[in-house]
């Protein structure tokens, strides 16, 4: 129970953490200027200026403040100076800032540079020349356990639906087909090859001794639960857990059913991720970073909470010593 109480906290941060920075993400997007999502209530006038290129003089006109207002007045004092929470007097900064760069990235860039260009230009250009096939290349690849992005890849597709370039029900499609194909294969060659060839062959598929006692160790306490956790939660271990789901010889229909439902769980949530950051990465750092916390920390409060309610359930020596 005291962990479940010390979980209960950092879970609760990053849950507010996160609302409000995905609220001046969403707010960023809205100005046209998706880099000032960044922005915080602790930063300057002149920092802010600096930071966007755009000049103090004609910021501090469009805020409605004083003309001797000083470059060193921080946002959230400039807040209080004009009756508004320092949550409301961000966003108006960050409309003031989109207005002063004309309505472009905040930094004057293209805005489909940034997170984009970073992976790769062969592998971008291949996604826009060619599309759905090479999305569906890298899901398969990267469920099979071969070393491709595929989940940057997935965030990619969500990213080019928010702009119109590719259609989101056609993306989740073959992400889904291609990602649940790829664990298939995954089954599939579990079933033909024995576990020793596992350890000797099995680094081609992600498969590592290191790797393999942890899915080990989940499949000895969740069963086939490890499945989906590893579809969602833990999915860069998806193709091993394949792996020994086929050498342990599990039921067919009850894997395939699970790594479907994991497949679509996985899809909608990178998807959605990139559908909601646009095509600046950069721009949501700090809502992605708030959300892993959340993830993270909720993750260690549920597995808290199922630990304290087995030893709720569990019976106690002098229980036993009565009977």
């Amino acid at each position: 129970m005291a962990l479940v109480v010390l979980f209960m906290i950092p879970t609760l941060w990053f849950a507010l953490r996160s609302y409000a920075s995905f609220e001046l993400l969403r707010s960023a997007y809205q100005a046209g200027a998706p880099r000032t999502s960044s922005i915080r209530g602790w930063m300057t006038l002149g920092y802010v200026a600096r930071a966007y290129h755009v000049d103090l003089a004609a910021l501090i006109k469009d805020l409605g403040l004083a003309s001797d207002t000083g470059a060193n007045t921080d946002l959230r004092s400039a807040a209080a100076q004009t009756g508004v929470s320092t949550f409301q007097y961000v966003e108006r900064v960050q409309r003031a800032v989109a207005t002063l760069v004309g309505h472009g990235t905040a930094n004057g860039t293209s805005g489909t540079s940034g997170w984009l260009a970073a992976f790769g230009d062969e592998v971008l250009s291949a996604m826009l020349v060619y599309g759905y096939p090479i999305l569906g290349l890298i899901e398969l690849a990267g469920s099979i356990g071969l070393p491709v992005p595929d989940g940057v890849a997935c965030t990619i597709a969500g990213s080019l639906a928010a702009q119109g370039r590719m259609n989101f029900t056609a993306a989740a499609i073959v992400i889904v087909f291609t990602s649940v194909l790829g664990d298939l294969v995954g089954y599939g060659i579990g079933r033909l090859v024995s576990r020793d060839v596992l350890e000797r062959f099995g680094r081609w598929f992600g498969y590592t001794p290191k790797r393999g006692m942890r899915v080990q160790r989940l499949f000895a306490n969740w069963g086939l639960m490890t499945l989906f956790v590893t579809r969602t939660f833990v999915s860069y271990l998806s193709s091993v857990a394949n792996l020994l789901a086929g050498v342990s010889r599990y039921r067919f229909a009850k894997f395939f059913f699970v790594a479907l439902v994991g497949r679509m769980l996985w899809t909608a949530a990178y998807l959605g991720i990139g559908f909601v950051i646009g095509a600046d990465f950069e721009a949501a750092t700090g809502f992605l970073g708030n959300l892993s916390g959340f993830l993270l920390s909720g993750m260690a409060l549920l597995v808290a909470a199922w630990i304290a309610t087995l030893n709720l359930h569990r019976p106690s020596a002098a229980d036993g010593n009565e009977r």
